[in-house]
């Protein structure tokens, strides 16, 4: 039996409601019961194992209040009019803990003392 394999794209729209879900401070238990799904439903959708219907998409923009062209914004082959994103900055940023830094990194002002910060982080990952 042949395993189901993930579409690049569905997984990609996964990580954009996802992130956007946390960067809105939702549960997927919060945005199930508002879509009228489990939790379960909208992991799958997230990480892209289950493809999100038009109708489905356009009730989470409701709820995610956002145009539905976000979705798709850096999309793997492109999406007119967007540019492409390397993967990375959107599995970082679709995790609690890379949301959570970029919006508290964002917040300090000092640009000299967010370069260190930036170097800081850059040698810690070289050790």
């Amino acid at each position: 039996m042949k395993t189901k394999e993930t579409n690049l794209v569905d997984r990609h729209v996964g990580s954009r409601v996802r992130m956007r879900r946390l960067m809105l401070g939702l549960s997927q238990t919060q945005l199930g019961d508002a879509l009228g799904l489990t939790f379960q439903q909208v992991q799958k959708y997230e990480k892209g194992t289950n493809r999100i219907s038009a109708s489905k998409l356009q009730h989470i923009r409701q709820i995610l209040q956002v145009p539905v062209p976000f979705f798709f914004e850096g999309a793997p082959g492109g999406v007119e009019g967007t540019a492409e994103s390397p993967s990375y900055v959107n599995e970082f940023l679709a995790t609690s803990d890379g949301l959570a830094l970029a919006k508290s990194f964002m917040r300090i002002e000092n640009s000299k003392l967010r370069r260190l910060i930036v170097h800081l982080v850059e040698d810690c990952a070289e050790l």
